[in-house]
């Protein structure tokens, strides 16, 4: 069990250094994009390249995928408190969802399209 318990700890240090990398490039460049966005890329881009083995972040995402209704949590608490800022707004806050929600089916979609028929080439 102890040893289960320092490999996940390990694991977890692995996402929190690209976090964290994310966060200070995000600083420097002015924050256009979030940090967590930018830790998130680097560290696909180091699971592509090798870098970083699979292994080494495996049980600690499975175990943050697995529970990641606690993350939705404390928005959804920001959205009940400041309802009364943000319900004179609801109509363009609905269709900006709907809208970016379609938008991002649409390209999912056809960027997977792509790909399939690269792979089959």
């Amino acid at each position: 069990m102890p040893q289960k318990i320092l490999q996940y700890t390990i694991q977890a240090l692995w996402i929190l250094y690209f976090y964290l990398l994310g966060i200070g490039i995000s600083f420097l460049t002015g924050g256009f994009l979030p940090g967590s966005v930018i830790g998130m890329l680097l560290l696909f881009g180091a699971l592509c390249l090798g870098w970083v083995k699979p292994k080494h972040v495996e049980g600690s995402a499975k175990l943050l995928i697995g529970n990641m209704v606690l993350f939705f949590l404390p928005p959804a608490v920001g959205i009940i408190t400041a309802w009364d800022k943000i319900s004179g707004h609801i109509i363009p806050i609905a269709i900006a969802m709907m809208v970016s929600t379609v938008a991002v089916i649409i390209i999912v979609g056809l960027l997977q399209q792509t790909l399939m028929r690269k792979l089959k080439k």
